[in-house]
């Protein structure tokens, strides 16, 4: 199985190097990366009858192939069974826990409910660290630190895949870059943010 999704994650890179998907999903990547200090720290949650499975088990497996335990998520779930294994049966009332060093990572395709921005927004407050993949859904984005949106219908890069390549991300060594670079970057997003993209 990690064979075939290494292959996969190859398989994307190659289609995408020139689309600007691979920068994107590997700054979520790293942001997770940077962001996941201590074990049972990153909190992974979905919407509801929707758990972020497959991304808690590809982040797993690159917790444990980079030897990074705090990489491994706690899957957080809507209504887990009470006859579930310990490590599946953890509920929202986990959310309400999240404190300072944690990290809130919200997986999103179609809007997130009321219940669970309200507990997102009280998980910044107690200083967690907010980050989003979701698939436009603005009052999530908003309250995210760092977020990264998959419209539906993306012809490029769907939202099973961009979890693969986030994922993937999470688990590399970060390459050193010249000094300035990652500034020089940052502020060319915000800029194309406030202004929006260059036309040629």
């Amino acid at each position: 199985m990690e064979v075939v999704d290494a292959e996969r994650v190859t398989m994307l890179r190659e289609v995408l190097s020139a689309t600007g998907w691979l920068e994107r999903t590997g700054d979520l990547g790293r942001a997770v990366r940077v962001s996941a200090r201590t074990p049972g720290g990153l909190l992974l949650v979905g919407t509801p009858g929707d758990d972020p499975w497959h991304l808690a088990a590809h982040l797993d497996d690159e917790s444990r192939l980079s030897r990074l335990p705090a990489l491994s998520p706690t899957l957080v779930r809507w209504s887990p069974p009470p006859d579930a294994p310990a490590h599946l049966r953890v509920g929202l009332d986990r959310l309400e826990a999240a404190r300072r060093g944690e990290t809130l990572f919200v997986v999103a395709e179609q809007d997130a409910p009321v219940p669970l921005l309200e507990r997102v927004d009280d998980a910044r407050r107690t200083g967690a660290t907010i980050l989003a993949l979701e698939g436009g859904d603005r009052e999530l984005r908003g309250l995210a630190h760092e977020a990264l949106t998959v419209p539906p219908g993306e012809a490029l890069l769907s939202f099973d895949g961009a979890q693969h390549l986030v994922s993937a991300a999470a688990g590399q060594e970060p390459a050193r870059r010249p000094a300035g670079l990652g500034l020089r970057r940052r502020l060319a997003r915000l800029l194309e943010t406030v202004s929006g993209p260059t036309v040629d």
